[in-house]
């Protein structure tokens, strides 16, 4: 026997010493200890009401854990890691606070679901309860190690079948294209829930499909066998650290237990089945094991559990009175507080700078702001190629400038552009991303998953992260573009709490709102109006430097005996429409709203409650458009100050027509809002 122990993580019996082995056998015990006292938890109406089991898993989440280097590496567990937690760093205490949905749980403070251990202080990381979406962050997180040349390894454990999920091929084809430093574990124990795994992949082991993959790895190992597992992990790590790409390794174990506590196995596994998983368990395997070589003696370990035991019952003690959330903290890191702009408080320019296009505001204001910060970055599908930037040329020239590190294509699969986004900002809170995450708003949807996971991280981690993000969407119609290049999608963005959305009427407010997003902590979307990039009549003068606070509307034009609450396209319809009333004697206030999320409320009250009357306009369907929720709020606020019922205009409740004959039928334009503005004034 060695008397030597090369690594925290090393696993050869050979090497292994009887500190190692007494050390690996105390987290074992108190992990299987844990996870047989937590439904205990909730029989007594304490908490832990999520509970998956991770009995027979063991052999392989001590390795994986223990592999992990606390403060160095970063980890991404899933709800079954409980002594991949607790051997990677997290105490007793710290997984009794998660289970019981404390206030000091250092994973979220009780506001995710138990059984998500993190601790973000030594790189292990919050995740969602939507299975592998983590598997996005971690190839983010990757490159974002290797684009600054950290001396760090990412570690990404799942289920089997989580494998199935489009996001997780999106996070392998990414990592093995990239040559990323990412170690992909995947824990298969033959089920997910109650779908045995053949019903998931023809293959028997689905780590198999991604076999064809260059400049991946994919190593197999006995997941309730202790030495194995640490054997596969040191492959794993060397073939990483060879710089030759990332290791996905596949860890055959058993699922002792229920799927959750909300599962009853019983239902479809027989005594038969049962009984062959009990005798795998990897515990009493490991014990034998050490026993036969010598490692511990029958003494070490009756004193192991003793003193788990104890520690478990002293945590428990404490952990039971220890404070429970305090309810009034729930709008708490909603967001975090954005730049300020100290030279434009109102957002209003002063007529100096050079008069451009909308476009031209953007590109220039990305300019500016790279080579202001040189930790930011920008990547999306088509939006660096040569000399083209994006679909629309919005990013020219950007490639050249900045180089291919900071300015990218990823692949065509928008979760994965989203979700590497959130990943790769995890390094530093320094670092500013700008995504394009797709090429028109329509084609957002198959990345609607990150952005509500995007949009709750600053607030599920109790303020320990949040994804500094720009998204930028080239939204709406006008083009003769049809489905999926002339739909707006700010009606559901608005309903995600945590997620600022602004959008820009005018070339200084598109630079200002951008340059503020760029500064500023957080996500925030950027929706541009794509019909408004080059139209002359969005042209403005953008001011050196000009910035634009969230939260605050902008009165275009002043008037008496109407207010126009609009955004985007449909504000140059309203001042239009202002003009023509305006020959008849009536003056219309047109209010740009500018940032959707905050809404700057006051000033539209200021407008309505001056003019008695209101008319709500966008480009959107008025069927559940946001112009539903500003009326409703008007209505709450201002009802006594009104003259009339609220009027509202915006696109027919259909999809947008590509014949540019449908697509007048179904938009609004001018003649729509002098139309929906005289009903408003008439009554």
């Amino acid at each position: 026997m060695a008397v030597e122990t090369k690594s925290r993580a090393e696993g050869d019996a050979g090497t292994v010493t009887r500190e190692d082995a007494g050390r690996w056998y105390e987290l074992l015990h108190m992990g299987r200890t844990l996870d047989e006292k937590a439904p205990n938890y909730l029989k007594q109406g304490l908490g832990w009401s999520y509970h998956a089991p991770n009995a027979g898993h063991d052999g392989i989440q001590l390795a994986l854990g223990l592999t992990f280097r606390p403060g160095q590496d970063y980890l991404f567990p899933y709800y079954r890691d409980l002594t991949t937690c607790l051997a990677a760093g997290l105490t007793v205490d710290e997984i009794l606070l998660n289970g019981l949905s404390k206030a000091d749980d250092v994973a979220s403070g009780g506001r995710h679901m138990s059984n998500h251990f993190a601790k973000p202080a030594i790189g292990i990381q919050n995740t969602s309860s939507c299975v592998a979406n983590h598997a996005q962050h971690a190839a983010g997180l990757g490159r974002a190690v290797k684009v600054y040349g950290r001396d760090a390894i990412v570690f990404c454990s799942v289920g089997e079948s989580s494998t199935s999920e489009g996001y997780f091929y999106e996070a392998v084809n990414g990592a093995s294209t990239e040559l990323l430093p990412v170690v992909f574990v995947v824990q298969d124990n033959g089920y997910g829930i109650s779908v045995p795994k053949a019903d998931q992949t023809a293959n028997e082991f689905a780590s198999d499909n991604f076999r064809g993959f260059r400049n991946l790895t994919v190593i197999h190992c006995d997941g309730t066998d202790v030495f194995d597992s640490f054997r596969a992990m040191r492959e794993a790590v060397a073939f990483v650290r060879s710089g030759r790409g990332c290791a996905l390794v596949h860890a055959r174990c058993v699922r002792i237990g229920s799927h959750s506590n909300s599962d009853r196995h019983d239902l479809y596994r027989d005594a038969h089945e049962l009984a062959a998983v009990k005798a795998a368990d990897p515990l009493p395997k490991f014990v034998a094991r050490a026993l036969a070589d010598g490692l511990l003696s029958e003494a070490d370990i009756h004193a192991i559990e003793a003193r788990n035991r104890q520690a478990y019952d002293e945590a428990a003690t404490r952990v039971r009175v220890a404070p429970d959330p305090d309810p009034a903290t729930i709008f708490d890191y909603l967001e975090p507080e954005p730049w300020v702009p100290a030279n434009w408080p109102d957002g209003l320019p002063d007529g100096s700078g050079e008069e451009i296009t909308l476009l031209h505001a953007i590109d220039e204001t990305l300019k500016e702001e790279f080579r202001r910060n040189p930790d930011t970055f920008l990547w999306g599908q088509d939006v660096a190629n040569k000399d083209k930037g994006g679909i629309f040329n919005v990013t020219k020239g950007m490639q050249q400038e900045f180089g291919a590190t900071r300015v990218h294509n990823a692949p065509l699969a928008e979760d994965f552009i989203m979700g590497t986004a959130d990943g790769f900002s995890r390094l530093d809170d320094r670092i500013r991303l700008v995504i394009e995450g797709a090429e028109f708003a329509d084609y957002f949807w198959p990345a609607a998953e990150q952005m509500v996971e995007m949009s709750h991280e600053y607030w599920r981690t109790h303020g320990a992260f949040v994804p500094n993000v720009t998204v930028r969407l080239a939204s709406g119609g006008y083009i003769g573009g049809g489905l999926y290049h002339s739909q707006n999608i700010e009606g559901w963005l608005t309903t995600l709490p945590g997620l600022r959305v602004v959008t820009p009427a005018f070339a200084d407010d598109a630079a200002g709102l951008l340059r503020t997003a760029m500064r500023s902590r957080g996500l925030t979307v950027f929706l541009e109006p794509k019909h408004l990039y080059n139209l002359p009549a969005a042209k403005a003068r953008v001011p050196a430097g000009f910035a634009v606070p969230f939260g605050k509307a902008r009165v275009r034009r002043e008037g008496t005996d109407l207010t126009i609450v609009a955004y985007g396209t449909v504000v140059h319809f309203a001042l239009e429409a202002a003009d023509l009333l305006s020959k008849e004697g009536v003056e219309v206030e047109v209010v740009d709203l500018r940032s959707l999320v905050p809404l700057d409320l006051e000033t539209v009250l200021r407008s309505v409650r001056k003019t008695s009357r209101v008319l709500v306009a966008h480009e959107d369907k008025v069927h559940g458009g946001f112009g539903g929720e500003i009326a409703a709020q008007i209505q709450a606020e201002a009802f006594l100050d009104l003259d009339a019922p609220i009027g509202r205009v915006g696109s027919t409740f259909t999809p947008v027509g590509f014949n540019r004959i449908l697509e007048r039928a179904i938009l609004p334009d001018t003649a729509r809002v002098l139309e929906a503005a005289r009903r408003v004034l008439a009554f």
